[in-house]
């Protein structure tokens, strides 16, 4: 069985991540030392179908910030080459996912040009020790180093959790179908370039 298998490490003086992803594979193992972010990765990789192994620790002491950035940013970097490596992909991906009172819809177009609309107004500031505003950092990080034109919203929610979860499981989903490989050889655009 073939798998689009990528490895990615970034190591700085506030971070050290090291990231296996595969599209096709199902493998999923993070450790990012904030549980709550963890749980977040793992749900978008459990429920878009694909294997993700993330190992990372950081000054996380002084601030998680920079961790949860950075791994925005591996995350990103790993999908760009996902399709430089393996060639040409559907491009475009559209979800929605409820989770008990929230819905949250992701829309992708993975056609080379970096942009975040994040539409997310968290009633709960923190969820567990876990400051909510991180998320917009992530998803920023990804978009822009993933050349990724990511759309988030969650349209409606009363619990941070439940709101930001729906959010995760349905960019999983909706990586999952953008990144799937193309039948057609090249890029996907009437241009004939992005």
């Amino acid at each position: 069985m073939s798998t689009r298998e990528i490895k990615k490490e970034r190591v700085t003086k506030e971070t050290s991540i090291s990231m296996v992803l595969d599209m096709d594979g199902d493998k999923i193992s993070i450790d990012t030392g904030i549980p709550f972010f963890d749980h977040m990765l793992h749900a978008m990789a459990f429920h878009g179908n694909f294997g993700l192994t993330i190992q990372a620790s950081g000054d996380t002491d002084v601030d998680p910030h920079h961790l949860v950035e950075d791994t925005g940013i591996v995350l990103g970097e790993a999908l760009k080459d996902t399709v430089a490596t393996y060639g040409s992909i559907i491009r475009f991906g559209h979800t929605v996912i409820p989770m008990d009172e929230s819905l949250s819809e992701v829309t992708i177009d993975a056609g080379g040009r970096g942009y975040a609309v994040i539409k997310a107004v968290f009633p709960q500031e923190y969820s567990g020790n876990f400051h909510m505003p991180l998320l917009r950092e992530f998803f920023i990080a990804l978009a822009s180093s993933g050349s990724i034109t990511l759309h988030l919203e969650c349209r409606y929610g009363e619990n941070s959790h439940h709101m930001a979860e729906s959010l995760f499981k349905a960019l999983g989903k909706t990586l999952s179908a953008a990144f799937c490989l193309s039948k057609r050889e090249g890029v996907l655009s009437t241009k004939g370039k992005i």
